[in-house]
């Protein structure tokens, strides 16, 4: 028993919502992908298995499309749109992404569906909300990003570059998770009440709500937020804290010690490497070992005494990070209780000792290439709702028998 076991969602494929469908399919519900007989257009998205394009290779679709079930409707015939008012009938949930007026003009919108099924939760997921005309302009997960904000906030101290956009689909995946919350929240609702509703998700008010202070500071106090390499854009700049180790890769240095037994430790980690002589600031070190409780960081700046405490462990950080390999830096923080990083590339977080074992890696069968592949797992770990990749992205059409048999 799953989450969402017994929920059937309808997915229209695109792929500004095929990470929502991919969630809920890994939770456990029975999401159907339909796509039009030319297929959807991600299944030639690269990259693509041993690198060769063809038939099943990309890997681009797998991974977005696992546990999912895919069949086959031409929605521009009458034919195709009474089976998927069939399917309309036996599901609780439809996500799309469709033209505002599409599903409108072909009778199959959300008016017209909840008269085949009221309890029905209708989700669009579209650009700028399916009220804004904005939302049939072209557009990609880059221009989205930039029109949402995100990507003021993100990049270098160095304005004379560009700001850095999230790689990734993180702008389709934002509003995706949306889509997920909502739909979440949407069952609980009808579950206690027995009414279904249309959700509207715009991707870019998503996206702005995201933007961390950069959308409020603005709002409330008409203040701009400014880029910093590898920490929280802010209005007044605050100190660096990416370093560089002693084999040439940098960490971030995450939370510097706030509590007296994490500056106990932290001075003990300087002294057994022999560096404490090396820091005079080191005084702060034992100073905030025995201060009594956590410390105000509000004062910051303003009282001399914990502003030295403070900094001394940041500089006792760079000190250690400056003598020790990346790794020796994070096994050492992590025994002293600081949170802290190495900062890898992507292949190398997902080889990492810590994801591995936490269950990252997740084997999936793929009997038409006669191999399994490794995919990444879990975005979250709940132990009370199983997740798992049930298998792998569906053929097109490959469902389709099996399921409008089932109807009949």
């Amino acid at each position: 028993m799953t989450a969402l076991t017994g929920i059937r969602v309808i997915e229209f494929a695109n792929e500004k919502v095929a990470f929502a469908g991919k969630l809920l399919a890994d939770m456990g519900a029975d999401v159907i992908l339909v796509e039009p007989p030319e297929g959807d257009p991600s299944r030639h998205y690269p990259p693509f298995v041993d690198d060769e394009p063809g038939d099943h290779h990309s890997l681009y679709f797998m991974h977005y499309n696992t546990s999912k079930r895919g069949v086959v409707l031409d929605l521009e015939k009458a034919a195709g749109r009474e089976k998927l008012r069939a399917l309309i009938a036996t599901a609780d949930v439809l996500i799309e992404s469709e033209p505002i007026e599409r599903l409108s003009s072909l009778g199959i919108d959300y008016e017209d569906l909840k008269q085949i099924q009221p309890e029905l939760i209708h989700v669009a997921v579209t650009p700028y909300g399916r009220s804004e005309p904005l939302s049939d302009l072209p557009c990609t997960d880059l221009t989205l990003m930039a029109a949402g904000g995100p990507p003021w906030s993100c990049g270098y101290d160095d304005h004379s570059l560009p700001p850095v956009r999230g790689w990734g689909n993180q702008g389709y995946q934002t509003g995706c998770h949306y889509a997920v919350m909502s739909i979440l929240t949407a069952l609980m609702h009808r579950h206690l009440s027995g009414q279904g509703q249309f959700i509207d998700v715009s991707i870019t008010a998503a996206l702005n709500v995201t933007t961390e202070a950069g959308s409020y500071a603005w709002l409330v106090a008409e203040e701009t937020v400014q880029r910093q390499t590898g920490r929280h854009a802010a209005v007044e700049p605050t100190g660096e804290t990416q370093m560089q180790c002693a084999d040439g890769r940098y960490v971030n240095t995450g939370v510097p010690p706030r509590f007296p037994a994490e500056f106990e430790k932290l001075h003990a980690w300087l002294t057994e490497m022999g560096l404490a002589e090396q820091l005079p600031e080191a005084i702060f070190l034992e100073m905030g070992a025995n201060w009594e409780g956590a410390f105000d960081l509000s004062l910051l700046g303003t009282d001399d005494t914990i502003t030295a405490i403070f900094m001394a462990g940041r500089e006792a950080l760079q000190l250690i990070a400056s003598n020790v390999s990346s790794h020796d830096f994070f096994t050492g923080c992590q025994r002293a209780g600081l949170s802290v990083g190495v900062i890898y590339s992507p292949e190398e977080a997902f080889e990492d000792e810590h994801f591995i074992a936490r269950g990252f890696q997740v084997e999936v069968e793929h009997e038409d290439l006669g191999r399994t592949i490794t995919y990444p797992g879990a975005p979250y770990k709940l132990p009370a709702s199983p997740w798992a990749i049930y298998h792998r992205a569906p053929h097109l059409g490959e469902h389709s028998e099996e399921v409008f048999q089932a109807l009949l």
